[in-house]
């Protein structure tokens, strides 16, 4: 058992540590700056104190990560302590009010008396880097979702039958169309053959049907919406910003592809049915490749939201429930694997149809079938090991 605990309360520019003994008495108390300098201090006389200290803190990333650094390098063990947990715990704790000092000393005491929370470590560098390029792909379909939701709600106001004529999340050949036409008067005033060799210089797929799909829609309007050439200018805006988009996505998912394949569990994580080059990406990028962290299969269960919980209460009983607090992208990981392996992996859609024929919705049998692929690719990786489909026997447990 350690001789203290050090708790911090991490910030952008400033920490604030508290180091309590086996009795929770509080040997000291500091705020500190987030430079290597400072924490380098900390770190030492924190360490002059007790040759066995468990620290803690609540920021696995950005501001805490350099502490992280410094404590990993440095031989410290290190626990992660999520915000949300120590907001929860800090109501048990004498005083209404909320400081840094008060929350550092609630970190380090939920430290010394739990046996649940998660070692940090500073994860391979493979791993660190695919979260941060997955992190930044995901902000990036998050932004051309939200343009082409602003797209179609301008076309909707001024044009509305071209706005109906294309699906602008799939359709290259329609934005390439919006950078340079945008308006009935403007397509009509073109004529179909003109706009088809404007779309084939432009290398457009296609060019004749999607010619004659915009002139069309085109004919269907003569009436002018005030305000018209203002949003036709925002949808020729907004119709280039979707294509850098998708042409940085492109580069980015060719990065991720590229430092996934060097992992050294690409091999067992991509021989998992359903698992590409980007969702395994996700995998290690959230687990940081390091299986030991979480010490079972339970456990990552537990943190991706695939291991219910019970919800009993009275004559209630066997009432189980999906856990608030849980990764919401590993689970979306899991579970958009486990979609594909329906449809491609025999033994996968044996054990999904086994959970249709019991009563479960399509939901649950997904959500059962991607907690069953969990545990299979835990072995995998813990095993040194790829997969290895067998043909389901009839009547037989899919694995």
């Amino acid at each position: 058992m350690p001789e203290l605990w050090a708790g911090v309360d991490a910030g952008k520019t400033h920490h604030h540590c508290t180091v309590i003994n086996t009795d929770g008495t509080k040997v000291l108390s500091r705020r500190v700056a987030n430079n290597e300098a400072d924490l380098l201090e900390l770190i030492g006389d924190v360490r002059e104190l007790a040759s066995d200290v468990l620290w803690a803190i609540d920021l696995n990333a950005g501001g805490g990560a350099l502490l992280i650094a410094l404590l990993v390098n440095h031989g410290q063990k290190l626990l992660y302590i999520p915000g949300r947990t120590v907001h929860h715990a800090s109501g048990s704790y004498r005083g209404d009010g909320k400081s840094d000092a008060k929350d550092a000393l609630v970190i380090a005491d939920q430290a010394r008396m739990r046996r649940d929370l998660h070692p940090v470590t500073t994860g391979d560098e493979i791993a660190v880097e695919l979260r941060i390029l997955t992190a930044r792909r995901y902000d990036l379909a998050a932004d051309r979702t939200r343009a082409i939701n602003r797209l179609r709600a301008q076309l909707l106001e001024y044009f509305p039958a071209l706005e109906r004529a294309f699906d602008y999340s799939k359709s290259k050949a329609a934005l390439v169309l919006l950078t340079g036409y945008q308006t009935p008067a403007a397509l009509r005033e073109c004529g179909q053959d003109q706009l088809a060799s404007w779309l084939r210089g432009r290398k457009v797929r296609n060019s004749a049907a999607v010619a004659a799909t915009t002139v069309k829609a085109a004919q269907a309007q003569f009436t002018t919406i005030p305000g018209v050439a203002t949003a036709a200018a925002m949808v020729a805006r907004l119709a280039k910003g979707m294509m850098a988009l998708d042409e940085e996505i492109a580069e980015t998912d060719t990065l991720i592809e590229g430092r996934f394949r060097r992992h050294r569990h690409a091999a067992a994580v991509l021989s998992m049915p359903g698992i590409g080059p980007l969702l395994g990406a996700e995998f290690i990028a959230l687990t940081g490749g390091d299986m030991t962290v979480f010490g079972s299969a339970d456990r990552l269960a537990g943190v991706a939201g695939l291991a219910p919980v019970p919800k009993d209460s009275g004559r209630v009983q066997d009432n189980l429930r999906r856990p608030h607090r849980y990764n919401r992208r590993l689970l979306r990981m899991f579970y958009l694997s486990a979609q594909v392996a329906t449809r491609w992996c025999p033994t996968s859609k044996a054990f999904y149809d086994r959970k249709r024929r019991e009563g479960k919705t399509h939901k649950q049998a997904t959500l059962a079938l991607a907690r069953r692929r969990l545990s299979v690719l835990w072995a995998l990786i813990r095993d040194n090991r790829t997969f290895q489909a067998s043909t389901p026997q009839p009547g037989a447990v899919a694995a």
